[in-house]
């Protein structure tokens, strides 16, 4: 088995030690872009060797999108298309994938495409605030959930590929439609990554004024703002493509805030004590 991976970040550089390590992939291709970071992964040795996205597609059994949701809804077709121009035989078995945090534009985009059978949507709900090869890591993946998106849309050989390969990284998979999957991880990454965003600017702002807020920050406050540290490369085309369900969502995290602002201005602890009492329902969900 030959696994190339486009694009050696967190997510693709953790799968490249951990499919190696594991033994699902016999050798690792890589495909990398950015100069600093392709000479960053060949040193560490995330990847058996760094070959051009041309070369990856062709001699690879399975190719791992693993780089910004805007640049996969462009090669994605394209990875598609050299499957088109090979022959039968050759391109039999062969599975492309990507590990987005949005489905629905990518889905769209080869909807009609007459290789359409040979991709399968993934989403591995794992990773840090971390980018870069540097940020990869082993058993990064391990015991998280990982969402397999239109299965019917892919051919049942590409779909167990797929799941094996999640299985070696010792993830439990989810089956859901494109659209779901972007309304529900609205909810459950994208707006946390809005807050934590909004949060590091308030207390930034503020900080120009008052110089000791960082030096009086403890934990809750590290764990709260944590996730602004994420890529804008990354975030930036995940809540462009996501626009519609993240909106909904902030807009229902805004009216939770104006009730808290105004039970606070009022003065009624009653309605404090309330509001956080429903919010600790949480704890039936996440422990």
């Amino acid at each position: 088995m030959k696994v190339g991976i486009i694009g050696l970040g967190l997510i693709g550089g953790s799968m490249a030690i951990d499919l190696k390590r594991k033994g699902f992939a016999e050798e690792v291709l890589g495909v990398e872009a950015e100069p600093v970071n392709m000479a960053a992964a060949e040193k560490i040795g995330l990847v058996d060797r760094v070959v051009s996205f041309e070369e990856c597609v062709d001699i690879s059994d399975v190719v791992v999108l693993a780089v910004p949701v805007g640049a996969a809804v462009r090669m994605l077709p394209q990875v598609l298309d050299r499957y088109a121009a090979m022959a039968e035989d050759v391109r039999a078995g062969k599975v492309v994938m990507d590990v987005c945090s949005t489905k629905e534009h990518l889905a769209r985009s080869v909807k009609y495409h007459p290789m359409r059978r040979h991709y399968v949507a993934s989403h591995p709900m794992a990773g840090t605030e971390y980018s870069g090869p540097w940020a990869a890591m082993p058993g990064l993946f391990d015991g998280h959930a990982c969402i397999i998106c239109d299965s019917e849309e892919s051919a049942p050989k590409a779909v167990r590929t797929v799941e094996n390969l999640y299985g070696c990284l010792n993830m439990r998979t989810i089956y859901m439609n494109a659209s779901n999957h972007d309304v529900h991880t609205a909810y459950v990454s994208h707006i946390s990554h809005v807050t934590s965003f909004a949060l590091a600017l308030t207390v930034l702002d503020k900080e120009k004024d008052e110089k000791h807020i960082f030096d009086l920050a403890s934990g809750g406050f590290s764990s709260t703002v944590r996730l602004a540290k994420s890529s804008p490369d990354m975030w930036t085309p995940i809540l462009s493509q996501n626009r519609e369900n993240v909106l909904h969502v902030m807009d229902t995290y805004i009216e939770k805030m104006n009730a808290f602002r105004e039970a606070i201005a009022d003065g009624d602890e009653d309605k404090v004590r309330s509001l956080i009492e429903e919010a600790n329902r949480i704890r039936r969900i996440i422990r």
